[in-house]
């Protein structure tokens, strides 16, 4: 007899992150949905997730309940929709912050304390988890660690090309140093506090420089 394993449903912020990774931020054509996402974003971050209904965001847009429906399946299909706005946000933030520095060693100092940085900082990701802490395992892992491993395969490929272009020694194991990296920045976010303060940028790049740098073999001088 075969026992089939559950499958495990993606989890918010598992969705949100495959949905900004695959497409890129963008303004919506349509004036009426993007008038509706911001309007979203504003009250999930006064209200929470789930103390918002539909009818709090489109008095808050300025329209109707039957509009916002028509725009929005469901309320499911809202929240998705602005969280996958926000994790894009931030990584096209990530990638130009990273283009803008000029060596190996400076883009993995500027990605650390940009990915930490940015969703830490987000007032909607904040809420989110003081609301629910029941999602930080989302954010960092997702179901069965999807999550986890979306963000390790974008980092893995940006080391990819630095291994490529000669920048990271070819001892050093892409996939796993991305892991390795996934790992740390999540732990920072969802669980701030101790002696690192999040909102430090200085301190943030010395820890990168101090111990990511050397972990990837990169020099530091």
């Amino acid at each position: 007899m075969t026992i089939e394993k559950a499958t495990v449903p993606p989890t918010l912020f598992e969705r949100a992150t495959q949905r900004a990774i695959s497409a890129p931020p963008g303004r919506s054509a349509d004036a009426t949905r993007e008038k509706l996402l911001v309007a979203a974003y504003e009250q999930f971050c006064i209200d929470g997730v789930s103390g918002a209904s539909m009818e709090d965001v489109a008095k808050r847009a300025g329209t109707s309940r039957i509009t916002i429906y028509r725009k929005f399946d469901s309320k499911d299909a809202l929240v998705d929709e602005v969280i996958a706005h926000e994790l894009s946000e931030y990584f096209a933030y990530f990638q130009k912050a990273m283009a803008e520095a000029d060596t190996f060693a400076e883009r993995l100092v500027t990605g650390f304390v940009t990915s930490i940085q940015q969703i830490w900082s987000n007032p909607l990701i904040k809420r989110l988890i003081a609301d629910d802490p029941a999602l930080v395992p989302g954010l960092v892992g997702g179901g069965g660690g999807r999550n986890m491993y979306a963000v390790s395969q974008f980092v893995a490929t940006a080391l990819g090309r630095e291994q490529q272009a000669g920048n990271l020694d070819p001892s050093v194991d892409p996939d796993m140093a991305a892991e390795l990296i996934a790992r740390l920045t999540g732990s920072f976010v969802t669980t701030p506090g101790g002696q690192v303060r999040l909102d430090d940028t200085a301190q943030l790049e010395q820890l990168a420089r101090s111990y990511l740098l050397p972990m990837l073999k990169v020099p530091t001088d």
